[in-house]
């Protein structure tokens, strides 16, 4: 659903973007309180991963695909500030390095793809989580109905943006009719794709989730007929992270890497809609459309498999250092060894 410069005019685009950095700041600062020593390195693989699997389009209708938003996924595995940033550096490098999304769009689409998505998804999730049991299985079933309805959240934002700053005089009613519908059926591979990544995590390290803090209950032993608690196990904050943080970046470099070259060639559901109902009359020339990453290939590579691939395993990189060093110094801005959720304190000279 990356919209393109020229389907909005500049007056909104400007606005929203203002409205877009006014969240991501917001975020900044929240995202302090949801990252420590642990979950701060993940937050950058994260990124990485939703890069990866966005690159992967799947069909949804004749002629049309879909690919992961990826809030709600961000939002439950590191929490709803950090989710909005993961999500605008995804869209940050997909938008400089390979041309894809409008920079003077670059608001409306962290608006749209970003803030959206895992306001709408993790409210939702946070809800369903309060009246279910905690147990893994209703915690992977939240997610998947979050992230469902999260897509044609973002949909009806985006109809909303349009209706107020479309550069095309088309029926709005048609408009809502057909994004709607569309991402009802990408809502779909989005929910399974989450469902089976959160479900994924919370199997191997609950610790790690989160939406599932909390989770994890005290182990119990019957001794001579009654219940005691088990022996204390490995403090969780020692528990390392670097296995699941090389399974993670190994599994992004192979999506982006090889599983991208067998992606639908289809058009997604944004672009589906805005051929059919004409919005993209006035689509202009992306200001990198000259990147040697263009259009996820590298320029000069004839074959479009090493082609696509190189380009891939460039993104996930990028996505991962940029990321990371995002978060590094989020975290590094709180307390030292302040437990999450404790506010910082400032020092006086």
């Amino acid at each position: 659903m990356h919209v393109p410069d020229g389907f909005i005019n500049a007056p909104v685009s400007a606005a929203a973007g203002v409205v877009a950095a006014g969240a991501v700041a917001v975020s900044l600062r929240g995202a302090r309180r949801e990252l420590d020593e642990r979950t701060a390195p993940l937050a950058g693989l994260v990124a990485a991963f939703i890069f990866a699997v966005q690159m992967l389009n799947f069909p949804v209708a004749a002629g049309t695909s879909g690919h992961l938003l990826g809030g709600a996924l961000a939002a439950i595995l590191v929490g709803p500030y950090t989710g909005v940033l993961c999500i605008s550096v995804v869209l940050l490098m997909q938008g400089i390095l390979f041309a894809d999304g409008g920079l003077t769009a670059l608001g409306v689409n962290v608006l749209d793809m970003g803030i959206t998505t895992t306001v709408v998804a993790y409210a939702l999730f946070r809800g369903l989580v309060g009246v279910l049991p905690r147990t893994r299985r209703s915690m992977t079933a939240a997610s998947f109905v979050a992230a469902l309805v999260s897509v044609p959240a973002s949909a009806c934002v985006f109809t909303l943006i349009y209706w107020i700053g479309g550069t095309t005089d088309i029926p709005i009613g048609k408009v809502f009719t057909a994004m709607v519908g569309v991402h009802v059926l990408i809502g779909i591979g989005e929910a399974v794709i989450t469902a089976l990544t959160v479900g994924a995590v919370i199997a191997v390290r609950p610790d790690l989730v989160h939406g599932a803090r909390g989770l994890t209950a005290p182990l119990k032993l019957r001794v001579d007929g009654e219940l005691v608690d088990a022996p204390a196990r490995q403090p969780v904050a020692a528990r390392s992270t670097r296995g699941i943080r090389a399974t993670g970046l190994v599994i992004a470099l192979v999506l982006a890497g090889f599983v991208s070259f067998y992606a639908s060639a289809s058009p997604d559901g944004l672009e589906k809609v805005a051929a059919d109902q004409g919005i993209d009359k006035k689509t202009e020339e992306h200001a990198a459309k000259d990147s040697p990453l263009a259009d996820y290939g590298v320029k000069d590579v004839s074959d479009a498999r090493i082609s696509g691939g190189l380009a891939g395993v460039i993104g996930v990189g990028a996505t991962i250092v940029v990321g990371s060093g995002v978060f590094y110094v989020v975290r590094r801005r709180r307390t030292p060894d302040a437990p999450v959720g404790t506010p910082r304190t400032e020092k006086t000279v």
